[in-house]
């Protein structure tokens, strides 16, 4: 019997920890990838982006940081947060962001995904892989347990955690290790115009802005790699 061979689809994602709809996106296109199962092998890969890049490292109070960046009121703040934590819950994530929820410098963390993203294939053993579970424990440990994902001892046990090597994590962060690749990847973006995220690129050409529904994902994947596949 011959081996019927499904298309493969590279998807990249520029996103940033700090990021509420980077969540969000992920969340959603979870649903694209369930969608397309066994007609499309997607190979997920994530790249750095720093909302705040000069962000000190003690962080800032979030809603503080939103009033200050966007010009809004702290009722505006509030509607924002209750309406991030409301479509969050749907997907079945959990945003807890407190009194005493910061804002956190994510250079570090970015490091150890581009690290975990060095480690393996992306799809090794399906569509994600160690770069993504980092990735999510990372999401979920700044917007669901309000840990300072800015910390070296909190982003070493996260990235253990997620399977990786605890000492090794240490000791990239002890150092300037990845710093040279993450800066390099974010003028790469930058120079794609790539100024905002969640961005998820399609098969290395086909940009998709924002937390999209699966809907719209599910479009231009059934017109322009499904058919062009066919």
């Amino acid at each position: 019997m011959t081996e019927v061979r499904v298309p493969r689809l590279s998807v990249d994602i520029v996103s940033d920890v700090m990021c509420p709809w980077c969540i969000i996106g992920w969340l959603k296109f979870r649903e694209v990838m369930d969608h397309f199962a066994g007609r499309l092998d997607f190979r997920v890969q994530w790249h750095p982006f720093e909302l705040n890049p000069d962000m000190p490292a003690e962080g800032e109070d979030a809603a503080a940081h939103v009033m200050r960046k966007y010009g809004i009121s702290a009722e505006q703040s509030r509607a924002n947060t209750g309406r991030l934590a409301g479509i969050a819950g749907e997907l079945g994530f959990a945003f807890n962001r407190g009194p005493g929820f910061r804002m956190r410098n994510s250079f570090d963390a970015h490091r150890l995904l581009t690290w975990a993203g060095a480690l393996e294939e992306p799809g090794q053993d399906g569509p994600t892989g160690v770069q993504t579970d980092l990735k999510l424990a990372l999401f979920k440990a700044h917007f669901t347990d309000n840990r300072d994902v800015g910390d070296h001892e909190v982003l070493a046990d996260i990235a253990a955690s997620a399977g990786l090597d605890r000492a090794r994590a240490a000791a990239i962060l002890s150092s300037g290790e990845f710093g040279e690749m993450v800066r390099t990847e974010e003028a790469y973006w930058a120079d794609r115009n790539i100024t905002g995220v969640p961005a998820f690129i399609l098969g290395g050409r086909m940009l998709i802005p924002g937390a999209q529904d699966p809907e719209v994902f599910i479009r231009v994947i059934e017109t322009k790699v499904l058919t062009a596949a066919a």
